[in-house]
């Protein structure tokens, strides 16, 4: 199969040019040749990215991207950290789902004000002990990626 060039790539992928470029200098992809002053990838590249929008859609930071391919390119994913995702996940949908159902009582709420209904007022309680926040970040996964 033939390269194919770095509009070829944003075509085909759906990723911009310049995100492809900024996937490059993070290491995440790599560029193996020019025509004229375009880079030229392997076709193999659309599927390295499709796992980045993959891991991107699951919450991986850019660097826990990276660190699930070998030096070689291949994937090397940790089942561990997977699984640890999967529980996150798991944590972010009860606190949304608690939150929603929330919402969707004081939206009907028979209550003369919201702030005569037990409902709300457990809520209430809730979110001011901080219990319906989302999880701090660690300074680890505070950096931009």
């Amino acid at each position: 199969m033939r390269d194919i060039d770095i509009a070829e790539v944003a075509e085909q992928s759906g990723v911009r040019a310049s995100t492809l470029r900024f996937y490059e200098e993070k290491g995440l992809i790599a560029s193996h040749g020019r025509r004229g002053l375009r880079r030229l990838f392997d076709p193999g590249v659309l599927d390295r990215l499709a796992l980045i929008a993959l891991g991107r859609a699951s919450g991986f930071s850019l660097d826990e991207i990276g660190r699930m391919f070998a030096p070689d390119g291949r994937p090397r994913i940790d089942r561990k950290m997977l699984a640890a995702k999967a529980d996150e996940l798991d944590r972010t949908i009860r606190r949304l789902n608690a939150m929603r159902d929330g919402l969707r009582h004081a939206a009907v709420c028979p209550a003369p004000s919201h702030m005569e209904c037990p409902t709300v007022r457990r809520l209430l309680r809730v979110a001011a002990a901080g219990k319906m926040e989302a999880p701090k970040k660690t300074k680890k996964s505070r950096r931009k990626s």
